[in-house]
């Protein structure tokens, strides 16, 4: 297959929702949203509230529903939000009606919206350096095509004006420089070589390189259209061992491969399905939860 099939079959896949992105129960009022994708993410800004960051918005602790952090598929998320409000989605909702989730929510928001206008997107997994100096932080963005540039850019749905503000961020939220969010392949690469002390990477007191690990397991199942939640464990990540040879050599493999170009797209889809420690299976133990089973039902698993 040649570079531009290879491609062309990349952004096909991308442009449509996988089981945790498919928003076709919810299709008369997702069609009302605002197509320009500074627009939608406004509109995800005004639909979303990090529990972390409640205080910029006004809202107490107790104000903070943390149950809705569960919610892993997006159509559950607008199923949610328009119960706390039933207004079109493109209107803003105040914050204590806003759905409670974090980076990883924000980013399945507007990846979903955007495959469902038939737009390129994908979920990534990895670490963001604009929230604590010297730190790489635990994050998730949105990778969008951008088809004048010909290629694909990052977007970070979650930095509304109070988050930039309170951040100090100097860069475009709508196109997030890869020195500022470093993917789980590139984080990974770093560590093993040397470059950067796993220690540096992770989120509060939950540090090291299996963490890193874990980052790049779940950004090898969102290319594969399977956004978990930044606590599902599986295969590989299931604890905090060290890795042995075999999955060091495995893990190298995967950090190369979700760096590649969309020329290896399908290797992507193929590593991810064929190997055990990767690959997505029907019950996960939720590390938020106590390290408690969840069973994801039907069609998520590979």
């Amino acid at each position: 297959m040649t570079d531009r099939a290879s491609r062309s079959e990349a952004l096909a896949y991308f442009a449509t929702p996988g089981p945790l992105t498919d928003l076709a129960a919810h299709a008369s009022s997702v069609r009302l949203l605002p197509d320009a994708l500074p627009d939608l993410c406004r509109g995800v800004q005004g639909l979303v509230v990090h529990p972390f960051l409640a205080h910029l918005y006004g809202l107490a602790p107790a104000a903070v529903r943390l149950d809705e952090l569960e919610i892993r598929a997006a159509s559950a998320m607008v199923s949610r939000i328009l119960a706390l409000d039933p207004r079109p989605l493109a209107e803003p909702r105040p914050p204590e009606l806003r759905l409670v989730g974090n980076c990883r929510d924000f980013t399945v928001l507007l990846c979903a919206f955007l495959r469902a206008r038939g737009v390129p997107a994908r979920a990534r997994c990895g670490f963001g350096t604009y929230f604590e100096p010297s730190r790489f932080t635990d994050h998730w963005v949105c990778e969008v095509w951008d088809e004048k540039r010909g290629g694909w850019h990052l977007v970070d749905a979650q930095l509304d004006a109070p988050q930039r503000d309170a951040f100090g961020i100097p860069f475009d939220p709508l196109d997030v420089p890869r020195t500022h969010f470093v993917v789980a392949g590139d984080a990974w690469q770093r560590c093993r070589s040397g470059r950067s002390d796993p220690r540096d990477f992770g989120i509060l007191d939950l540090r090291g390189l299996w963490f890193v690990r874990g980052n790049l397991v779940r950004d090898l199942a969102a290319r594969a259209k399977r956004e978990l939640l930044p606590w599902d464990g599986w295969g590989l990540m299931a604890t905090r061992e060290e890795s042995d040879a075999a999955e060091l050599a495995l893990l190298d493999r995967v950090a190369e491969l979700t760096q590649a170009g969309d020329q290896r797209h399908l290797d992507v889809l193929r590593l991810q399905d064929s190997e055990p420690g990767l690959r997505v299976p029907r019950v996960v133990v939720s590390f938020n939860l106590g390290g408690a089973r969840v069973d994801l039902g039907p069609g998520v698993a590979n």
